[in-house]
């Protein structure tokens, strides 16, 4: 298309320069699947920490809590903690395992947090607690951000619909009437 409208080789560097533009964009885009899976991980988060959390204070090892996360939360999360678990009983560390799980942006913060609990000998049901409320606090400032965004979308359309109308039934006849003074004596 860009060869047709410049014309000549400037037509076909601008068409290969905005091929490779359209396919670099197209493969940053986050298919939808995983922001699906995504957006569910981030908001069972929470809950899971905090039964994880209560099933330790109740007495429970981690891979017992864990294991009873997985069967209440299911889905996405509830997938990579059954892997997790079953690492955790086939004897990895658990350091390593929750690392493991670091390159996914949805578990991240629980991993980090999981394995320097691990390192350091914290207590696992403080760190769980902590994560939980930070996770809420998380999504309550991404959900009201989310509003504010659809607030400033929602001003758009409205300005293009009333702007042209403002310009001509406001200023035009002003401007015209003026004209017609000053051009005619």
């Amino acid at each position: 298309m860009a060869f047709l409208v410049v014309g000549g080789a400037p037509g076909v560097c601008v068409g290969v320069a905005g091929s490779v533009a359209a396919l670099t964009i197209a493969r940053r885009r986050e298919p939808p699947r995983s922001r699906r899976e995504r957006d569910r991980v981030l908001a069972d988060l929470p809950l899971a920490a905090d039964l994880m959390a209560a099933c330790m204070r109740a007495g429970q090892p981690v891979t017992g809590a864990i294991d009873v996360t997985v069967e209440a939360i299911g889905g996405p999360l509830g997938d990579r903690l059954a892997w997790v678990s079953g690492q955790l009983r086939l004897g990895a560390t658990p350091e390593d395992t929750w690392q493991a799980l670091a390159a996914d942006r949805g578990l991240a913060p629980m991993a980090r947090a999981m394995s320097r609990a691990a390192l350091s000998g914290a207590p696992v049901a403080d760190v769980l607690t902590r994560l939980s409320d930070d996770s809420r606090h998380a999504a309550r400032a991404l959900s009201s951000a989310a509003a504010r965004r659809v607030g400033v979308q929602a001003v758009a359309p409205l300005g293009l619909c009333f702007l042209p109308a403002f310009v001509f039934l406001g200023i035009v006849p002003v401007v015209a009437g003026l004209a017609g003074e000053v051009l005619l004596p």
